[in-house]
């Protein structure tokens, strides 16, 4: 079989570790030639694309980002997009198509599957909000890098009796906030999932200093938004997308509180560094082992499904699952945080 691979979306850590598996494992066990598409979806409707063979792969287990590049394109969105890719796969005399990518990606696989091409996805993203899948390829690696952040920024805290707040991603959800805030001790935690009142988080952070504590840690997610019929609206603006901008809520929150608590507040965002770097060992055994469910599937002709993380096992799950949909935060995780 000739199958086709491409990435798309943001880069993450891990993404050549999947590659790595479908190469490796799909020339020596299955005897398939795989073809790379570099730059994701744009790539492929572009015929953009490089033989992939083991020797391309090697030492890429270690390294961030992606070997084939990325893009933040949907051939679904793209006039003549979908027809363009049926051209492509029938020029490039392909039998499937190995897709990896975040929720928007792996929507656009389930409409390219549709057409009837076969195809199956690898969910990945730093912000763990695929549904169908426990986790996501590079979601570790994004949390060790925001826990070590605010390991870090305690001493920083503690030594100037200040407020620090953290922004990390999370768009709609917030897994990295969430996670991070509890692993990192973080004294408030402001996710999407949970809209925040200002007023009780400066009087929360009264309490801490005047009681207990002479500084605090805030973690909040770039999609943090303040709850109706609180006394706070933020100014905070959308991209084109509609999707939030990384550091303005950070700093309006940052803002907020040092004005309603008199305490010296900093804010660090910590933006892409949460995407970069070398995977942790977590994520690139997550990333091999859907980067070999991946290609089984393709050889034993299952599609239109996405390697998920189920417990600890590792299923094939329709594509649908993930199209249009969010993995958020649930409900007992967001009770561990109320009362630490």
């Amino acid at each position: 079989m000739r199958i086709g691979i491409l990435t798309g979306g943001g880069d993450c850590p891990g993404l050549n570790a999947a590659i790595r598996a479908v190469v490796k494992r799909g020339t020596s066990r299955h005897g398939h030639s795989i073809v790379g598409f570099r730059n994701g979806w744009r790539g492929f409707l572009d015929g953009d694309s490089i033989p992939l063979d083991r020797e391309d792969v090697q030492g890429t287990l270690v390294e961030g980002g992606t070997l084939l590049g990325t893009a933040r394109c949907h051939p679904d969105e793209e006039p003549g997009g979908l027809e363009r890719v049926q051209e492509v796969v029938d020029a490039e005399n392909l039998n499937a198509i190995i897709c990896i990518g975040g929720d928007g990606t792996l929507e656009a696989a389930a409409k390219v599957g549709e057409t009837g091409i076969p195809i199956v996805g690898i969910p990945k993203t730093i912000d763990n909000d695929v549904a169908g899948t426990d986790a996501s390829i590079g979601f570790d690696t994004a949390l060790m890098i925001a826990t070590e952040a605010i390991d870090r920024l305690h001493s920083t805290a503690e030594s100037h009796n200040r407020v620090m707040v953290v922004e990390v991603m999370g768009r709609h959800c917030g897994w990295i906030a969430v996670c991070a805030g509890i692993a990192g001790g973080a004294d408030i935690i402001l996710a999407p999932e949970e809209p925040f009142d200002i007023d009780k988080v400066a009087k929360a952070i009264r309490h801490r200093h005047r009681h207990n504590r002479g500084f605090s840690i805030v973690s909040v997610a770039e999609g943090a938004v303040p709850a109706k019929g609180t006394s706070w609206e933020t100014g905070a603006t959308k991209n084109a997308q509609g999707d939030p901008i990384a550091g303005q809520i950070g700093a309006q929150v940052n803002q907020a509180i040092e004005e309603r608590t008199g305490f010296a507040s900093r804010l660090t965002v910590l933006g892409y560094v949460q995407r970069g770097g070398t995977p942790t060992a977590r994520d690139r055994l997550l990333a091999t082992r859907m980067g070999a469910a991946a290609i089984d599937a393709v050889t034993e002709g299952v599609f239109q499904k996405f390697a998920a993380l189920k417990g600890e096992k590792i299923r094939m799950v329709d594509l649908d699952k993930a199209a249009g949909k969010s993995n958020r935060v649930p409900q007992d995780i967001l009770d561990v945080i109320k009362g630490l």
